[in-house]
C-alpha cells in the first residue's frame, strides 16, 4: 500500500486516501501472510487499488462478505464458527441496505454455508437475536471479517495458499471497483447489482 501512495501522488503510507480503507487493510494482511516468494505477485496488483474508494456501505459488506465466504470452507474447524458468522452478518447487512428480507442469502454464501453444517448452525443460533448498525458493520465487523478470513486461509491446509491470497484480494478489488463504478452512476440496487469481470452477476440472491 506505500507503493500504492506514491504511485497516486499521496504522502507515504499504507493507508493511503486513494484506497478504500477495508481494502487496503485487506491488502496489507494479504501482503503480511504472503510468502516472500509470493509477494512478488502482488506487486502487478498495485495499480488496480489506486482510486478504488467510495463511502457506500455496499463496499464494506462486499469486500468482507467475499473474504468469508472464500475463506469458510479451508479455514481449519475452529476459525469457521466465526467466518459463519461473517457471511451472516454481511448478508444481513446487504438485506438491510437493499430492503430485503433478513434471511435473505446469495447463493454463494448458501453453497458455502452448506459446506460446513456444524458452524453454520452454531452461527444462526448466535446471530438470531442480534443486530448491528451500518457504522458498527463498517468499524468493527467488517474488518474483523476480513482478517479472520485471511489468517484462515494462510493458516488452513491448503496446497497453495499464496495464490489463495491473491485471488481473494483480486475478487475483492473486482467487488470494490464494481461498486465504486456503480456510485459514479452505473448500477441500481442489489437485484441490478454490478458485475465483477470474470465472476459474473455479484449479487445471485436466494431466499434461505
Amino acid at each position: 500500500m506505500e507503493l500504492a501512495s506514491f504511485l497516486a501522488g499521496e504522502r507515504w503510507s499504507d493507508d493511503p486516501a486513494c484506497t478504500h480503507p477495508l481494502l487496503a487493510a485487506l491488502a496489507r494482511d494479504v501482503n503480511d501472510y504472503t510468502s516472500d516468494a509470493g509477494r512478488a505477485e502482488l506487486v502487478e496488483l498495485i495499480p488496480s487499488v489506486i482510486g478504488l474508494t467510495g463511502d457506500d456501505p455496499h463496499i464494506d459488506a462486499r469486500i468482507a462478505l467475499v473474504c468469508a465466504r472464500t475463506a469458510l470452507p479451508v479455514a481449519a474447524a475452529g476459525r469457521q464458527q466465526v467466518l459463519a458468522v461473517s457471511v451472516l452478518a454481511c448478508e444481513r447487512m446487504l438485506a438491510d441496505l437493499d430492503g430485503q428480507p433478513a434471511d435473505w442469502l446469495e447463493e454463494q454464501s448458501r453453497h458455502a454455508l452448506a459446506e460446513v453444517p456444524h458452524a453454520t448452525e452454531w452461527a444462526r443460533r448466535f446471530t438470531s437475536n442480534t443486530t448491528i448498525s451500518a457504522k458498527a458493520f463498517r468499524r468493527r465487523a467488517a474488518p474483523a471479517a476480513v482478517h479472520a478470513a485471511v489468517e484462515g486461509i494462510a493458516l488452513a491446509c491448503v496446497q497453495q495458499p499464496d495464490e489463495m491470497l491473491r485471488g481473494l484480494l483480486t475478487a475483492a478489488i473486482g467487488e470494490c471497483a464494481a461498486w465504486t463504478d456503480r456510485d459514479a452512476g452505473h448500477g441500481a440496487g442489489r437485484d441490478t447489482a454490478p458485475e465483477v469481470p470474470g465472476r459474473g452477476p455479484a449479487n445471485t440472491a436466494v431466499a434461505r
